[in-house]
């Protein structure tokens, strides 16, 4: 068993929010994934509704996971999140994974 973990996140943009939502997570992934414990950071948007997007990300373990929410990248999209996006998460454990 690994001790890597996988956050997936979905995230809807608010109405007249899609363009502030779309450079906020653009503008996280070149910092994340040069974090140290990060594996994979991944940006994809929905092709059937492009106001949603999906983050996959995968880290070694749990501290990558709270170094990474520590970040000064990850503190200011948490500040800004919420007046553009629903949004949901899992933080998932592997169990049979290739």
């Amino acid at each position: 068993m690994t001790d890597t973990v996988k956050i997936m996140a979905i995230l809807t943009a608010r109405p007249g929010r899609l363009a502030d939502l779309r450079a906020l997570l653009g503008g996280m992934v070149a910092a994340s994934r040069d974090e140290p414990g990060n594996l994979r950071y991944d940006l994809w948007v929905d092709q059937t509704t492009p106001e949603r997007f999906v983050l996959d990300e995968l880290y070694v373990d749990r501290a990558a996971v709270e170094a990474h929410r520590a970040s000064a990248h990850f503190q200011n999209y948490l500040a800004r999140i919420n007046a553009l996006a629903d949004r949901s998460a899992l933080t998932l454990d592997p169990i049979a994974v290739a």
